[in-house]
């Protein structure tokens, strides 16, 4: 039985100064398509993001967390990725997204070109910049019911996603995150502060709501040509109300639900085009052992990603993988 081709597009938290530098240097679709995005970017802020991210000298231990340039950054890594792969052969029968990436996912399936996703990605992050308050998000590796169980966590962040049983993120008042962090020590419960400068989906973005909104209803947004699948809904979407991408924004992400409405339909291959495996490791944490599906990463911060995009090619042209 053929498998159905997954593919999978992370959010903010996921990146790195550098990421993706050597497709960048090395394969030329990808370069395209990645100046091509920059000189839109340039167009409309008269800056550079690549400029920012292929950096060869950033402060040791530094984190690329600037809104300005991690959201357009993450954007154009993703969708020249996805452009890779499909000059390769390669094409999805499900782009799947998560908060971010569901942006990335409506480039791919052509809900809006990717210059008007872009501009998209780009007005939130000034409004973010403009209007938002910092804040932050944090990963903490346990039962997700410690949330509500918990007054310190709850009382100080919103529960924002639930990627399996034992991970969830929060997100929050610096202050806030600071207080379930000290508190957490004292617990032994691993966590991890994602590198971003807003508190995403939480109450703290709301100052852009009604700016982000007006700016969206001047989108045309059509039905995806691959099949859409939302980590705002948990399910398969095929159409899009003007507010759909700022609900992306404000509201939790269910990967788990998103997963599953395709999980359940028929084995698949799952390829994470973000830049840190991370769906890929949450795929792993939410799919039934028993299945037959593949879960693939490229870009992951350990500079194997030549080597994992031939690895991938070799596994669907072998027998491996039936396509």
């Amino acid at each position: 039985m053929n498998k159905s081709i997954v593919f999978m597009f992370s959010g903010q938290g996921s990146q790195y100064y550098n990421m993706g530098k050597d497709f960048f240097i090395e394969n030329p679709i990808y370069r395209e398509n990645m100046l091509k995005l920059d000189e839109f970017f340039r167009s409309i802020t008269g800056d550079s993001v690549i400029k920012q991210l292929y950096n060869d000298n950033p402060d040791r231990g530094s984190v690329f967390n600037r809104t300005f340039y991690t959201h357009p950054a993450i954007f154009m890594q993703e969708y020249s990725l996805a452009q890779v792969l499909i000059s390769m052969g390669i094409y999805p029968d499900y782009v799947l997204g998560a908060s971010l990436g569901e942006f990335v996912a409506a480039a791919v399936a052509g809900v809006m070109s990717s210059e008007d996703i872009m501009e998209c990605v780009i007005k939130q992050a000034q409004l973010f910049e403009s209007k938002c308050v910092n804040g932050g998000m944090l990963a903490i590796v346990t039962d997700y019911r410690m949330f509500n169980e918990c007054s310190v966590l709850h009382k100080n962040s919103e529960l924002i996603a639930i990627n399996y049983q034992t991970h969830f993120v929060v997100s929050g008042s610096i202050e806030g995150l600071d207080k379930i962090e000290k508190y957490l020590s004292t617990k032994d419960v691993l966590f991890v502060r994602l590198p971003v400068s807003q508190a995403f989906h939480s109450a703290l973005v709301e100052p852009i709501a009604q700016d982000y909104t007006e700016f969206l209803k001047g989108k045309t947004n059509k039905a995806p040509k691959t099949c859409f699948v939302s980590c705002l809904t948990g399910s398969k979407v095929t159409s899009f109300k003007s507010d759909y991408f700022w609900d992306v924004v404000r509201k939790p992400m269910d990967f788990p639900s998103a997963l599953r409405s395709v999980s359940e339909e028929k084995d698949c291959i799952y390829i994470d085009l973000g830049p840190s495996g991370t769906l890929a490791n949450f795929a792993k944490g939410n799919l039934n052992r028993q299945k037959h599906s593949d879960i693939y990463s490229i870009i992951t911060p350990f500079n194997n990603n030549i080597r994992n995009l031939n690895k991938l090619d070799e596994a669907i042209a072998s027998s491996q993988i039936v396509y």
